[in-house]
């Protein structure tokens, strides 16, 4: 009899698996959310691998600021074709010209998703949404359940969430209330990265080291581009940087790097001890709590 080996990243993805299942099981009108990103990305390839060879039972949704990487929006069109996927698309530009929301004076268009999240969600009656949130990301996130209760003004409250023992989630909900799920809960950064490299899924290439116009702003290295300029004393340099996380272009920053490949960035993202979000997200940067705020807002 020949032993096989059981590894962390199989043991992750099983429990992942094994929590997508659970959604479609108990949910009526699911949905996953889909941004290009690597997160969703690893999501996005087990929940095709939970129903293979079937056609995946729910569409995937993208809030679209309008203010986003050419890469990342070329490669999430080119993988609903792949997939055939059931694309929705919640535009903050389309909610900004019929003013259901108002852009802020910075320009940007991180905070005004919430509502456009929570109008997409009412509009298309899902009861539940599948995102790549992780708890290492963010301490707001390490304080969420893996089915996460919204009520129904799509509002977390941290102190009033359901128990999840031995793994049983409790998925009931009244009309318009709704369960937020995510199923790389217990993933790392490192986690995600040795995934997309051991079942080897492809990413988008603004993840690896590349040249790029950047300013240096609040200690963050900014791309310079339709969406975001520099300030006065602020200057453009070109420099080798690559992306470790994909968001509003007006707040998301690059970091210095010369990881062209999986293995590299492996050996960069193992070293590191700053998380993504610390590092590149000036979203974040706004309060102690900004993530928790737009969290009991409605925020994914």
């Amino acid at each position: 009899m020949t032993a096989t080996s059981f590894s962390q990243l199989d043991a992750l993805e099983a429990e992942a698996i094994h929590i997508v299942r659970e959604v479609v099981a108990q949910m009526e009108r699911p949905a996953l959310l889909f941004s290009g990103g690597k997160d969703s990305i690893v999501l996005l390839h087990i929940a095709l691998k939970a129903f293979a060879p079937a056609r995946l039972p729910m569409p995937v949704v993208h809030i679209d600021t309008g203010h986003n990487f050419p890469e990342v929006i070329e490669y999430r069109d080119r993988i609903v074709e792949e997939h055939d996927l059931n694309l929705v698309v919640g535009s903050v530009q389309e909610a900004i010209e019929r003013g259901f929301v108002r852009e802020e004076p910075n320009g940007s268009r991180n905070r005004i998703q919430t509502p456009v999240l929570l109008d997409t969600i009412e509009k298309n009656r899902f009861d539940a949404c599948m995102g790549g949130a992780r708890r290492d990301e963010e301490k707001a996130r390490a304080k969420e359940r893996v089915f996460s209760f919204r009520d129904e003004f799509g509002q977390w409250d941290p102190r009033n969430q359901r128990p999840e023992l031995w793994s049983l989630y409790n998925g009931r909900v009244h009309q318009g209330e709704s369960i937020r799920v995510f199923p790389l809960s217990n993933w790392t950064e490192l986690d995600i990265w040795d995934y997309i490299d051991s079942r080897g899924i492809e990413v988008p290439s603004i993840y690896f080291a590349h040249e790029r116009d950047v300013f240096h702003r609040d200690g963050m290295w900014m791309a310079a581009n339709e969406f975001c300029s520099p300030r006065e004393g602020e200057m453009i340099e070109r420099r080798t940087v690559r992306y470790r996380t994909v968001g509003d272009a007006t707040l998301t920053a690059a970091v210095l790097s010369d990881a062209d490949t999986v293995d590299k960035i492996i050996a960069e993202t193992a070293a590191t001890r700053l998380t993504e979000r610390g590092a590149t997200r000036g979203d974040d940067r706004v309060s102690e709590a900004a993530m928790e705020d737009r969290k009991k807002e409605g925020y994914f």
